[in-house]
């Protein structure tokens, strides 16, 4: 999108930079893993390299219902990059909501899949997944995920997204394209045609961007659990200073992570952490509470 001379982009990322992100993400160099850069701060840095003239707005934060607004507000079309059904709901509650294109679009092991969605022309999200899919899913963490289909998702979410910029919504076929780029499989299917009774586009009832339904944070690749309860401000300097003599810290001005009692504890500015080496909320709210207070 930076290269093709879009004017604005916003870059909304919650997470950081790790080692274990560079065999997939191309944006990002050791470098920035080993300064433990936000993705979106990485992104916008790299992005302005390629490309000066785009005005880069990188975004530091999760997008939740409280920050929805704020975070998507004058967008002219959503590039769903998550790996959270939450994310995605939200996203389609905000999209449908105020008119505005979106693109849905997933990649584990080596499958990926994308869908344009039109409000009022085509099915939204909710037309397709009523509810998050139930039972044990594949996911990051248990089967990985290769660079190949990665690259290619984000190549035909940006191809349908500059024909939407630049011929409009009516340009756009809404088909469900998916991929897999192990066997060479390759498929375009039309999706359900849009819901009479879909809670969103047709009750326009939205449950999640109101807050009325908060399905459970994965982190891709992970052994992790985010808490973003809090939403007082942190004070990162104090807080490193506070934890020094407790473990080992790092910190710089977009976050502070520390290696404490075999977890690593990452906190943001915005008192929002993530708590690496469980997956238990319980666990990772009381090693919140014990270092950084609730």
């Amino acid at each position: 999108m930076a290269r093709a001379g879009v004017a604005k982009l916003r870059l909304i990322d919650r997470d950081f930079v790790e080692s274990s992100n560079l065999q997939r993400q191309f944006l990002y160099c050791e470098s920035d893993a080993e300064a433990a850069l936000p993705k979106a701060v990485a992104a916008a840095k790299r992005l302005a390299q390629v490309n000066s003239e785009v005005d880069l707005d990188p975004q530091v934060a999760d997008l939740t219902p409280a920050s929805a607004e704020d975070l998507l507000e004058d967008a002219d079309l959503i590039l769903d990059g998550t790996d959270n059904f939450e994310a995605r709901f939200l996203i389609n509650d905000y999209a449908v909501r105020e008119d505005i294109p979106w693109i849905y679009a997933a990649a584990v092991g080596s499958y990926g899949l994308k869908m344009p969605v039109i409000p009022g022309a085509t099915a939204c999200l909710r037309c397709v997944y009523p509810e998050p899919p139930q039972g044990a899913q594949p996911t990051c963490e248990t089967d990985g995920v290769i660079a190949p289909v990665t690259a290619t998702i984000a190549a035909l979410a940006c191809g349908d997204a500059l024909r939407i910029l630049a011929r409009g919504t009516e340009s756009i076929a809404a088909r469900m394209t998916t991929v897999d780029v192990w066997s060479g499989e390759i498929r375009q299917t039309k999706p359900p045609a849009r819901d009479p009774a879909c809670p969103c586009c047709a009750r326009r009832d939205f449950v999640h961007l109101n807050g009325q339904r908060r399905a459970p944070i994965s982190l891709c690749g992970r052994n992790a659990v985010q808490i973003h309860e809090r939403s007082r401000p942190v004070n990162l300097a104090e807080l490193a200073q506070r934890l020094a003599p407790l473990a080992t810290v790092r910190f710089n001005e977009f976050a502070i992570r520390a290696m404490i009692d075999s977890y690593e504890l990452t906190v943001f500015p915005d008192g929002r952490a993530i708590i690496k080496g469980t997956t238990d909320p319980g666990v990772a709210r009381s090693v919140y509470a014990r270092y950084v207070g609730m």
